[in-house]
Order: structure tokens, then C-alpha cells, then sequence
């Protein structure tokens, strides 16, 4: 198997998303191989032993690595501009390897309380049980970030811009603060995308995705990544390989695809949902917008240091008290025709929830309430429809609540 010359590393990111990493077989094929088998064979027992002696790189169990998922993960890896990318059967696989992955009994780890359900489950519920300390701080106030981090830390993990409040943290002066503490900061980029937002250049050591969301970007699969160092991959390396949160080759063979296409669609959903945020913003029946391209949310200038757009994210927040918010966001939700309800997001349709009977629901009103998820939070992901549609779909559905 061969790799084209294109995946070479003075090629421009777009061309990577394209050719990096692809393994072609003795047939030559245009599109990537789909290597569907769980084993390998050896030609004697000796070729065999010698497999399992070498450095990895023998295929010798799809459960290690498979051809299919390698392409995807140097894919990625070429386009983060990082040394390793680690493919993980789920996002929140992906999460728990590099997290539960690096840290053992009597180490410690900060997070914002803004923090995707199932993420905050890991940091705030599970590590505590194998004697982790837990610590949560607002991650947009950098004094709580400072004062936490006043003490030895092994890992600091946030997400930026949050789900689904949108928090964007200041990921430079995190980044300082817990390398000072010892810490290893660990992103997930899964909002921001990779298009849009690159961790590393602002001093991050992982970086998380959901693979399942903008990667794929057509509801298809689910899949995760880790992207990382040679040094922290040789960590994780054991941990994947033991436990076994691998990727499907198919499943691989579907992000592949993805990739092919990710800054095409994520530029124009991120255009579609800057004019709906806009929209949104201007209309009677909204409390709020939440969006970080817009000059009116309150880390603007901080995001636009950070991401080279707003991203296809919005959250919009409906007026009204407890009981009348919810009542119109149900409403609001029922009566669109072109927007599809789904907890998903990064799809090329548009679909849009709301978190606090969905995606949050398990946390109490107190933590829901801490990170902003209120009765009439709605949180949209824009997917490729022509977006004078969305703002017709929107404006029909949200008119009568004014």
C-alpha cells in the first residue's frame, strides 16, 4: 500500500483534507479502501511472532489499528498540524480516553461548570470515584481559573465555545495558568471545529472531537478523536488497545469522506447561521442570541481572537417566566417546517433542541441555571439549507409568540 505524494506536509490544509494519510492497495482505487476484517495474516509463525514483537507497524488486530481507521486518523492528524490523532468509537469514547486515560488516583482536574452533559458526568461524577479531585469554576472568569489552579493539577479539560450557552474561554491564559500548575489542558474543539479553531496554537496539549458532529456532517456514524503528542499518545496508546472504545472501519471510511468536504460545508453553515443569529436577534419574541460572531455576545472579541468565525452554533433564549418560556419554545419548535428537532448538531440539516429537557436534562435547575440553560433556551446547529428559508421557517413560527 502507498501514499500519494499530496500527503505531503508543505501541502495547504484543504489539499490535506483531500489526500492525507490514503493508503491505496494493489488495485488502485480513487476512493479509500474499506478494510472490513477484524484479523490479519502472517505467512509462517515467525512472521507472526515478529508482528507482535515490532513497533506497531504490522496490522495484527482491527481492535489496535486497521487500515481504513489509520487513514482517517493521519488524515486528521495532518490537517490539526498535531503529531498523533487516535480514532475512538464514539466523541464521548474519545473524551473519557483522554481523560481517564492520563489521570489516576490522587490527581486532580479543573473544568468549567459549562460543560456538554455526559462531559461534565466524567469530571464531576465518575473521576471523583477512583479518588480524583474534581474541581469546577465558572470558565469564563479567570480569577476562579487562577485561584483553581493555584495548586498542582494533573489536567485542565473545557470546552470552547460551550455546549450550549456558547462560553468562550480564554484559552491562552488557561493554557499559561495550568501548564504554571503542571496540568496538561485537554480541549474539546467539537464547536469551533477544526476549521475554525485550532487549540494548539494557543498552548493546548489534546484536542478532543466528537467525529460523530461537523466531520461526519451528515447524521451518518458515530466516531471520535484524540489529537496529541507522541509523548501523551504513548499514554493513551495502552489504554485504547486494552479497553477497546475502537473505531469501526466503516465507520472511519464515512469520516474520510467527511473530511473531504469539511471546510466547504463548514464555512457555509457558519455564513447560514450568522444570518439567522441576526435574525433571531432583532426578533420580538427573543430574550437573547448567544452567538460568537456577533459584537453582541460577551466573549465577541475573545472569540474572534481565537476562531476565524463564528461557527454554526446558536443560542437563542425565548421571553416569558419559567412556565411561559418553555410553553413557546415548544411552540416555537413544533411549528417549523424546515428545521428539524434533534439533540444531534453539525448535520447538513438544521436542527435545533432544547437542552434542558434533552441534552441537560439530568442536571439539577441549580446547575443548569449556573451555566445559563433556561426554560426558553433553544440551542440551533445551521445546516446547508439556503438560509432566506431558515429565517422564512423561523420568522413563521416565532411570529405568533410575539
Amino acid at each position: 500500500m502507498t501514499n500519494p505524494s499530496p500527503d505531503r506536509k508543505s501541502r495547504r490544509p484543504r489539499t490535506r483534507l483531500v489526500h492525507g494519510g490514503t493508503r491505496r492497495s494493489q488495485f488502485d482505487e480513487t476512493s479509500e479502501a474499506i478494510f472490513m476484517t477484524s484479523g490479519y495474516m502472517y505467512g509462517s509463525a515467525e512472521e507472526a511472532e515478529h508482528a507482535f514483537a515490532n513497533d506497531g507497524s504490522r496490522f495484527v488486530y482491527s481492535r489496535f489499528r486497521n487500515p481504513t481507521v489509520a487513514m482517517f486518523e493521519e488524515r486528521l492528524a495532518a490537517y490539526e498540524g498535531m503529531a498523533r490523532c487516535i480514532a475512538t468509537a464514539s466523541g464521548m469514547a474519545a473524551v473519557h480516553l483522554a481523560l481517564m486515560g492520563q489521570l489516576k488516583a490522587g490527581d486532580r482536574i479543573v473544568a468549567p461548570h459549562a460543560l456538554f452533559g455526559s462531559c461534565l458526568y466524567i469530571v464531576k461524577d465518575l473521576a471523583p470515584r477512583f479518588g480524583i479531585e474534581s474541581v469546577l469554576v465558572d470558565g469564563t472568569d479567570l480569577g476562579q481559573w487562577r485561584d483553581a489552579l493555584s495548586k498542582p493539577t494533573t489536567l485542565v479539560f473545557l470546552e470552547t465555545p460551550s455546549n450550549p450557552c456558547m462560553d468562550v474561554v480564554d484559552l491562552r491564559a488557561v493554557s499559561d495558568l495550568a501548564h504554571a500548575a503542571g496540568a496538561k489542558v485537554v480541549v474539546d474543539n467539537v464547536f469551533a471545529t477544526p476549521v475554525l479553531q485550532r487549540p494548539r496554537d494557543f498552548g493546548a496539549d489534546v484536542v478532543v472531537y466528537s467525529a460523530t458532529k461537523h466531520i461526519d456532517g451528515q447524521g451518518r456514524c458515530l466516531g471520535g478523536a484524540v489529537l496529541c503528542d507522541d509523548e501523551i499518545a504513548a499514554v493513551l496508546a495502552p489504554f485504547l488497545r486494552h479497553t477497546g472504545p475502537s473505531l469501526s472501519p466503516f465507520n472511519a471510511w464515512l469520516l474520510l469522506k467527511g473530511l473531504e468536504t469539511l471546510e466547504l460545508r463548514v464555512a457555509a453553515m457558519s455564513e447560514g447561521a450568522e444570518t439567522v443569529a441576526r435574525f433571531l436577534e432583532g426578533h420580538p419574541a427573543v430574550a437573547r442570541v448567544l452567538y460568537p460572531g456577533l459584537p453582541s455576545h460577551p466573549q465577541h472579541e475573545l472569540a474572534m481572537r481565537q476562531m476565524s468565525g463564528g461557527g454554526n452554533l446558536v443560542a437563542f433564549e425565548l421571553k416569558g417566566d419559567a412556565a411561559t418560556a418553555k410553553a413557546n419554545a415548544f411552540r416555537a419548535m413544533n411549528a417549523l417546517e424546515v428545521v428539524t428537532i434533534s439533540n444531534n448538531l453539525g448535520d447538513a440539516k438544521t436542527l435545533v433542541t432544547h437542552p434542558a429537557t434533552t441534552t441537560h436534562q439530568r442536571l439539577t435547575e441549580e446547575e443548569r441555571a449556573r451555566v445559563g440553560i433556561r426554560p426558553g433556551t433553544l440551542r440551533l446547529s445551521v445546516g446547508l439549507e439556503d438560509p432566506a428559508d431558515l429565517v422564512e421557517d423561523f420568522r413563521q413560527a416565532l411570529d405568533p409568540l410575539a
